[in-house]
């Protein structure tokens, strides 16, 4: 298995575990994305989470990569995925909720050591 993947699958499991998040499944891939280090999909009604790492990264982002900083971003998701689902039921465009949603994550990011 690759170490990058096999690092983020340990950190992101760190950070599930550390809020409390052990009531979803998550499966892991390690699979092309087009325009992104990592990413995170989730069915909150069945609490069954997919985060997936860029395999294929450019040569130009290389630079830039960041497993842990990637898997804690991702695992942030996951403890505002129900806030998400809740929020998208309400009278805001899902645009207005990502927006909101991401300015968050990144803030988190910051604030959350390692």
């Amino acid at each position: 298995m690759n170490k990058d993947f096999e690092l983020f699958q340990s950190h992101f499991k760190k950070y599930q575990q550390r809020f409390g998040l052990m009531g979803y499944k998550v499966y892991f891939k390690y699979e092309p994305l087009e325009e992104s280090f990592a990413d995170f999909t989730i069915t909150q009604n069945n609490m069954v989470a997919t985060v997936r790492l860029n395999s294929a990264l450019p040569d130009k982002d290389k630079p830039f990569k960041h497993i842990k900083l990637s898997a804690k971003h991702e695992a942030i998701h996951l403890l505002l995925a129900r806030l998400e689902h809740r929020a998208g039921s309400r009278y805001l465009t899902g645009e207005e909720i990502d927006e909101a949603v991401e300015e968050l994550v990144f803030k988190l990011e910051e604030l959350i050591a390692d």
